[in-house]
């Protein structure tokens, strides 16, 4: 449910938004919908990984990825596919660790409303 909705709000809103908007999108979610931590970390991990390796593909094949081509020339990289990684792990991480701080953000709140 967290990948799903994780990944379908990422991609609406990246199309008007920055993108750091997932950082937003996956706190909220895994401290409204997280059941475990493990969910709370993975789930926010994986949809940004496989949304943004999607994107990034379709963009870069149309034009026989000139421009990754290029951004790994700029970065010292042997090959396209390596910058299409490091994205794309780059913007799992940054979800992922989010979904972990809203996890525990809600499970400090519960803690904190329970202890009054």
């Amino acid at each position: 449910m967290v990948f799903l909705i994780v990944l379908i709000a990422a991609f609406l809103l990246q199309l008007i938004l920055p993108w750091w908007v997932i950082v937003i999108i996956s706190f909220l979610t895994c401290a409204l919908l997280g059941k475990t931590a493990k969910i709370a970390l993975w789930s926010p991990f994986l949809a940004i990984l496989v949304l943004w390796t999607a994107m990034a593909l379709y963009s870069s094949i149309p034009n026989q990825h000139l421009m990754a081509g290029r951004v790994a020339e700029m970065l010292g990289l042997d090959s396209w596919l390596l910058v299409l990684l490091i994205t794309a792990l780059l913007g799992g991480f940054v979800a992922g660790v989010s979904g972990f701080c809203g996890y525990h953000f809600r499970k400090a709140m519960i803690r904190e409303k329970s202890n009054r």
